[in-house]
């Protein structure tokens, strides 16, 4: 796993952002919260978590996305010790693969098989809610290459096989009425009875304005 680490001046709070599969530092960085340090988290071909950087942190806000949000429960659990104080996961559950509360597992396997440039590119155009949206998007896309999205892909489908189910709990859960990748009813059904606060917003997969609305306004 990569873990970007961003300083703005804070000792005390750290925000802790898992993004999602084939995600970098990139789409993100136009987002500065203040108050508060963060790092992004991706790249989960390996879920090694290097928790040097958090020994200062008095206090951990966990936002994750997308399949950061199962990263994110499995490294959660490993580190139970982390002063993790609040955690909100936006349009993605604990079951990346899952026939009723993730990605259906024939199309996780399609996704995998097929994934090439152009099939790439179509996947990011379902992220978002328009082709506005999109094109947006694409002056802020990551540059990672296919084939190490690929291994990203089938990595997180063999840690899936080989792994437990993480027992972390999530205090929020925001579940985006337009997400065409993680269907809001499967996650609805996922987060049903398993957080204190489910939140549906008008919102795709991928929504600038609610990432900035989420992270700049955390407290």
């Amino acid at each position: 796993m990569k873990q970007h680490f961003i300083i703005n001046n804070s000792q005390k709070q750290l925000l802790l952002f898992f993004a999602g599969w084939g995600m970098d530092e990139t789409p993100f960085l136009h987002i500065q919260p203040a108050g508060c340090d963060w790092m992004i988290c991706y790249d989960y071909r390996s879920l090694e978590f290097d928790t040097t950087l958090m020994q200062a942190y008095s206090e951990i806000t966990l936002i994750a996305w997308s399949m950061g949000v199962w990263a994110a429960s499995q490294i959660m659990k490993q580190h139970p010790s982390l002063p993790v104080s609040q955690s909100i996961a936006i349009n993605g559950t604990l079951y990346p693969i899952h026939a009723t509360k993730g990605i259906m597992p024939s199309v996780f396997e399609g996704t995998l098989q097929g994934l090439n440039e152009q099939t790439l590119q179509k996947f990011q155009r379902r992220m978002c809610n328009s082709s506005t949206d999109y094109k947006a998007f694409q002056t802020i896309a990551p540059k990672r290459p296919v084939e190490e999205l690929k291994e990203e892909l089938a990595a997180i489908r063999q840690q899936c096989l080989s792994s437990v189910s993480s027992d972390f709990i999530w205090h929020k859960a925001i579940v985006g009425k337009n997400d065409r990748i993680f269907l809001p009813e499967y996650q609805e059904t996922a987060w049903r009875n398993k957080v204190d606060s489910l939140v549906h917003v008008e919102a795709a997969h991928y929504q600038q304005e609610l990432f900035y609305e989420v992270i700049m306004n955390i407290k």
